[in-house]
Order: C-alpha cells, then sequence, then structure tokens
C-alpha cells in the first residue's frame, strides 16, 4: 500500500473511531485494579501482580513504547534465544536467523529501519559498533541475562541517548534480584546436537544494608542447523545491590562472554541449492574444498561492566550515576569468496580480520521535582578506542601473504551528550515535555598504508603480484568532528486514570560509518555531516484490568543514505546525500484476558518505508502481524503465536531498488511449560520446559544475501545467496530450584 499524508488522515480517524468506542468499558474497569506499567529511572515497575501481556506501553509514556516482561523471556522463547527474537513480541520489530534461534549473529530491523539505524542499549547505557552503528546479537546479552526490554519506536526525548536516535531505541534490561534465596541448576538439549549446561545463585536480601545479588553461568554448544556452522558459548554475569541507607542505592553489574563459531564470511545458501530442496548447505566437512569449516571461523570474546549509585538528595532531587565498560574482541578467519563458488584455496585467498574496540563513559542524569513538574538534565560522556585490520594468507597455515594489509586503522571517538528537559504539570491531566539535547562527536584516525583496500599507499609503489608496499609514508593521521542540536516536544493527556492520548515531535541523528575515510590518502572534503530523522506521531494506550490496547500513528522524513562523487581534480572525495525517505503507517497493540487461564495478545504494524522516487527500501515489510494465545493453570504455562511478516523487496547487485520480491513469512513457534513446586524438602521448584520453533517446517526465502551481477527476479541466478528459514526444531529443559 502506498501511504500518502491523506492515507495517514484516514488511518487517524479510523483509530478515533476505535477509542471513541472504549471509553464506557474504560471508565467501568477503572477502580477495579487497573493493569499499568510506570517507568522509574532504569526500573520497570509492575503496578498489577496478574499483569500477564508480553508486551505493552503505560499510559504515562507519551510515545510508542513497547514493554516486554520478564515472564515472557522466561516462559515464552527458546531458552538459547538471543534478543533478536524477544523483540518480535513488538511491532514492527523482526529478524530472522538462519543457523536457529540464538544460534547466529542477527540482525534486528524496526519499522523497515536496519541495525545500524538505532540505539540500542542495556540498562539505559548504549552499546554499538565503533565503525558503524551496528549490533551482535549473538554477544554481550544472551537472554540468560535479560529481563526484560523496552523498545522506543521514536527518536525518544531530550534525555534520550546515543549515537543513532535516528531510528528508534531499543534498551534491554538486567535481570530484577528476587527477595528470596535460591540455587538453580538447568539443561537443555534439542535439535542439530544443541545442548546447554546453566547454573544459578539469588542471594535473597540479607544483611542491614538489604543486599542482594545474582550470579549465573552457563555453556552452549551446538552444530546449527545449517552445516558446519557450529557454535560454541560460555559465559556468565552478575548483579549486585545494595541500600547505603534509605535514600541510596548501589548497583553493580559485570558480565563475560566468549563464543566460538565456525561461521562464514559469505552465509547464504546458493538459489540452485534451494531450488533443489537443500535449504542448509553452508559449509564443507572436506579440507581442500574452499569452504572448508576450518578456514571458517569467528573467535569473539565480549566482557561488560557498570557501576550505578542512584539517591534522594532532599527537596525533590535525585541523582543517578552510572560509569561504565565494555570491551568487544572480534577475531575472524575466513576462506575469501564472493559467493559461494569453487574459488581455489591458496597461499593469499584467506582473511585475518580483526575487529577490537574499548569503551569507557559515564552517564549522570539529576532531576528535581516541584509543584511545576519535573526538571531534568543531565551529560552523557563516551570514549571508544578502536583497531581494526584486514590481511590476506594462507587458509591452510594463516600465515601472512606480504606485507600490505587490505587496511589497518586505529581511531577514537569521543561523544559528548548533554541534555535538558522540563515536564510540566498543566493540571491534573495534561503534561507538556520540551527540551533539547546537544550532541558532539569527534573521531581522530590513524590508517596505516595498505593495498588499496581504503586510504592506498600514500606515496610509496605496491605489487599486486606479491602483495608488498615499497617506500610512501606509513601512515596518515586526520580528525573529524559532527555536532547537532535536538529539539523534542511531548505532549500527554490523561482522559482517565488508564487512558491516555499522547503526540510527540522529535529530532534523531546518526553520524556517518568510519568508511567514509576509506579512500585514496583519506582526502575527503567537504565532510559528510550527521543525517537527520524527523518525527511526528500520536498514539493512545488504555491499561484496563482485562485487557490492554495501545495504537499510534507515525511520520517520519530521513535523510537517505551519502553516496560517494568521484574524485575532483585534487584528489578529493566528497559526500551527498543520496536524497530522503519517508518512513509511515499505524501501529496496534493489545492482550485480552478471555478467561480460564487463556489470554490472547495481538500487534501489527501496517506503513510503508520509500525513497523519494517512490520505490521501498531494501527489507521494509509492508506490514507486520503477530497472534499469540497463552494458558496458564496450575503448574501448566502454555504458549503459542506466530509472527508474520510481510512482503519485502531487496535491491540488486548495483544497488537498484526492487529486484527481488521477498514472498510474506511466517513464523509459529510453541512453548510448554510445566511446573512442580516444593516437590520435596530440598527442592524448592522443578521446571520442565518444550520449545518447538517454526512449527510449520517453512523454508521460505527470507531475503537475497548475495545478488550476482545481472541477476533479478527476471532473471534469477544460480550462484544468488538466499537467507532461508530454518528448519523445525525442539529443545526440551530441566531446572531445578534449591
Amino acid at each position: 500500500m502506498n501511504y500518502t499524508n491523506r492515507n495517514l488522515t484516514h488511518i487517524c480517524g479510523a483509530i478515533a473511531a476505535l477509542i471513541a468506542a472504549l471509553p464506557a468499558t474504560v471508565h467501568a474497569e477503572e477502580g477495579s485494579g487497573a493493569q499499568e506499567i510506570v517507568i522509574t529511572g532504569s526500573k520497570l515497575v509492575n503496578l498489577s501482580a496478574g499483569a500477564i501481556a508480553p508486551s505493552q506501553n503505560s499510559v504515562d509514556a507519551g510515545t510508542p513504547l513497547s514493554i516486554i516482561s520478564n515472564r515472557y523471556i522466561r516462559e515464552a522463547t527458546s531458552p538459547i534465544a538471543d534478543y533478536s527474537q524477544l523483540l518480535m513480541v513488538t511491532p514492527g520489530v523482526f529478524g530472522v536467523q538462519p543457523n536457529g534461534v540464538g544460534l547466529g549473529d542477527t540482525k534486528v530491523t524496526m519499522r523497515g529501519q536496519k541495525d545500524d539505524n538505532f540505539v540500542m542499549s542495556f540498562d539505559g547505557i548504549p552499546f554499538n559498533d565503533t565503525n558503524g552503528v551496528s549490533h551482535h546479537s549473538w554477544v554481550f546479552f544472551p537472554s540468560q541475562f535479560l529481563g526484560g526490554a523496552v523498545v522506543d519506536r521514536s527518536p525518544g526525548t531530550a534525555s534520550t541517548i546515543g549515537q543513532a536516535t535516528f531510528g528508534g531505541t531499543i534498551d534491554l534490561r538486567s535481570r530484577e534480584l528476587e527477595p528470596k534465596q535460591r540455587t538453580s541448576v538447568s539443561g537443555t538439549m534439542g535439535s542439530w546436537n544443541t545442548h546447554m549446561e546453566g547454573v544459578e545463585y539469588e542471594s535473597g536480601d540479607f544483611g542491614a544494608h538489604r543486599t542482594n545479588f545474582l550470579i549465573n553461568g552457563h555453556e552452549l554448544k551446538s552444530d546449527g542447523y545449517q552445516t558446519f556452522n557450529k557454535q560454541d558459548r560460555q559465559a556468565g554475569s552478575a548483579k549486585l545491590r545494595t541500600y547505603l541507607n534509605d535514600d541510596t542505592t548501589l548497583t553493580v553489574y559485570g558480565n563475560l562472554l566468549l563464543l566460538r563459531s565456525n561461521t562464514p564470511s559469505v552465509k547464504g545458501i546458493l538459489r540452485s541449492d534451494y531450488d533443489n530442496g537443500i535449504y542448509n548447505k553452508l559449509l564443507s566437512g572436506t579440507p581442500g574444498d574452499w569452504n572448508y569449516y576450518g578456514y571458517n571461523f569467528y573467535k569473539v570474546y565480549t566482557g561488560w561492566s557498570y557501576v550505578q549509585l542512584q539517591s534522594n538528595l532532599g527537596g525533590g532531587w535525585h541523582v543517578d550515576e552510572k560509569l561504565y565498560t565494555y570491551r568487544y574482541n572480534n577475531k575472524q578467519n575466513y576462506n575469501s569468496a564472493t559467493n559461494l563458488s569453487a574459488t581455489p584455496v591458496s597461499t593469499s585467498s584467506g582473511v585475518d580480520k580483526l575487529n577490537s574496540y574499548t569503551d569507557l563513559g559515564n552517564l549522570l542524569r539529576l532531576s528535581q521535582e516541584s509543584s511545576l513538574g519535573t526538571l531534568r538534565f543531565g551529560l552523557w560522556v563516551d570514549r571508544s578506542d578502536s583497531y581494526r585490520y584486514q590481511s590476506k594468507a594462507d587458509p591452510r597455515t594463516w600465515i601472512g601473504f606480504g606485507n600490505a594489509p587490505n587496511f589497518s586503522e586505529t581511531y577514537r571517538t569521543t561523544t559528548f551528550q548533554p541534555y535538558v528537559e522540563f515536564e510540566f504539570k498543566v493540571g491534573d491531566a495534561l503534561t507538556l515535555l520540551p527540551g533539547v539535547k546537544l550532541a558532539s562527536y569527534h573521531q581522530s584516525f590513524v590508517h596505516l598504508q595498505d593495498n588499496g583496500g581504503a586510504v592506498g599507499w600514500l606515496g610509496g609503489s605496491y605489487n599486486s603480484k606479491t602483495n608488498t608496499l615499497t617506500g610512501g609514508a606509513p601512515n596518515i593521521t586526520h580528525a573529524i568532528t559532527y555536532r547537532d542540536a535536538m529539539p523534542s516536544l511531548r505532549a500527554n493527556y490523561l482522559l482517565a486514570s488508564n487512558w491516555s492520548v499522547y503526540g510527540q515531535a522529535g529530532i534523531g541523528d546518526e553520524i556517518p560509518s568510519t568508511s567514509v575515510f576509506d579512500v585514496t590518502n583519506a582526502r575527503v572534503s567537504p565532510v559528510p555531516k550527521s543525517t537527520r530523522a524527523k518525527t511526528v506521531q500520536f498514539g493512545t494506550v488504555i491499561n484496563a484490568k482485562s485487557y490492554t490496547f495501545a495504537a499510534d500513528v507515525f511520520h517520519t522524513r530521513l535523510d537517505g543514505a551519502y553516496t560517494p562523487q568521484a574524485p575532483d581534480a585534487a584528489g578529493n572525495v566528497g559526500y551527498v546525500l543520496s536524497g530522503t525517505e519517508t518512513d509511515q503507517g499505524v501501529e496496534l497493540e493489545g492482550n485480552y484476558v478471555v478467561g480460564g487461564g487463556f489470554s490472547l495478545f495481538a500487534n501489527a504494524s501496517v506503513g510503508s518505508l520509500k525513497y523519494s522516487s517512490g520505490q521501498w527500501v531494501a527489507g521494509a515489510p509492508s506490514d507486520t502481524e503477530t497472534l499469540g494465545v497463552s494458558w496458564q493453570s496450575g503448574g501448566w504455562a502454555v504458549n503459542l503465536s506466530g509472527n508474520r511478516i510481510g512482503r519485502q523487496y531487496n535491491d540488486d547487485k548495483s544497488g537498484a531498488h526492487q529486484q527481488f520480491k521477498i514472498d510474506p513469512l511466517l513464523i509459529t513457534n510453541l512453548n510448554v511449560n510445566y511446573t512442580i513446586r516444593s516437590p520435596f524438602s530440598a527442592v524448592q521448584r522443578i521446571k520442565l520446559q518444550a520449545a518447538i520453533n517454526n512449527l510449520q517446517n517453512s523454508h521460505k526465502i527470507a531475503g537475497v544475501a548475495g545478488p550476482i551481477a545481472g541477476s533479478s527476479d527476471a532473471a534469477p541466478n544460480a550462484n544468488d545467496l538466499l537467507t532461508v528459514l530454518p528448519a523445525r526444531s525442539a529443545l526440551f529443559t530441566a531446572s531445578i530450584d534449591f
């Protein structure tokens, strides 16, 4: 459907008509224990003991939020899931995992926006790769570390921080601490020789300072659905909270993760195999084959830690300070190839690759409540130091070939984001929240000589046969600063204690990838600016006793990507915006308690993300829908859900739009839990779980991962690489709490 402003007006009218039909029900249930969630600082507080919605908004939020519950993570997703599966319960968010749930690096799409167009954070602290604002689902935060998530499909308010508020924010939340002591051990086994063992200790509250801590660890091993795409993960996390006094809380968090994988750089399967009913052929087990799994592997270390101090200072003043650091070290080796074809193994066919960075930062938030409202201001300061390289090598020995890297660079990114906003109380029902955020990003680079993969040989000479450099400058340095001011305005009006309507306007930004300087001699002029997104949206939220409902209409105008121009007479490469994109549509989300232990959950998004030419942006679906039913009775908790991803288009090899049509996908999952409480004097609980993913065993194409030049739907090439849904899988878990 091609949405225009007129279409959006009709959608607004439809939502208004639906809302108009609801007040009688809302007011009838208002006094009967309305189900409501509010956000306080970095904590998620559930005010209703019977809250069962997998995801819902808050009447106080004033933006299109979806708040994912811990119950949903523990009972309705695979025990080996990463965050990409958890997020699919929210409108317009999806990710496809071709090696199986939790068994690969999955990119998430939100409102059609790709993974590098929005902020991801953990307990409010943004994280992303430093060469571009992208993320990796298979490291940092497996589901064992997560206790919920908040998805904000907007640029947020002035206090929303991050390097890509362009498309919204996904904030993953750590596990909440429990008041009762327990020790848990668990074991999981299932499809594709997958097994996981875990142990967890919860201290419960103890001591004069009501101290509490949680420690867990697990090991996951799997052959994966795709041939020889093996995964091996060991990870652990710890969280401690102590009350220094009645007004001050100290929280300490840390995790470590080691991932080993045989995932190749080229991740799709051949169209010719797909056409012959072979859906999982990826790597070979034969030494000497270009795609032998021993030539293709990752070894990734990640670590994350923070210290948080929260205090009530008196007089309405509150302070929240977080000092944090995280580390990412991705060592990858692979045999070069553009597609899964017979590429000879040679002394120079391998690629030795490193992407490594360390990040250190501080997030200070201050607020003061008064009769007029709440003043909030703060400062986010962040510094990342990165080292990246790629070089040629023999994949049989990993001995380097020549002295010229494909590229080698170190760089530092320093971010400052001060903000101020004031939430005015205008009577008992209306709040207005204007604010402004200033963003400054400074990057300084050191590029080494290379073989032309980035800055080139810097005045020296290059022998392509031996991959050697002679003479010239050993490196080149340069720097750039991006600055932006981003105002925002939000209004929220309470029609009843559990029913609100809101409107929001805001600007988000995103800094360009560091690859803009990967040109000869790093000569870039004029340098690109940050890209910006301007969003206007309206919505409503109702949280009643027996149901929750949220709806919103949005319109976002986005700057397009930068396109490099031919070098000028001085050798400078300039960048120009490729135009604009328009992202618009409507989103709905709701949960209804049927009775007898049954409840229904549904969400939907319908819209479009298109270039100014009217063509679709690659990977943006025309619609998404989720429908789920859950049943809880006694020790049983059963969840059945289906996620539908509407029609998409992919570009061809040259970047021409809408060359491949991707038909709608449907993924259905079933999760069954049975809990036995206090079966023995020394055992608190025994829990049995079964998780079945892709019930219908669909092998539909989810995307064209690597098209051959000239290929399109009209003339598909047998060597195109396809992303395909994995086969049906089943996992069984048993856990015991002592």
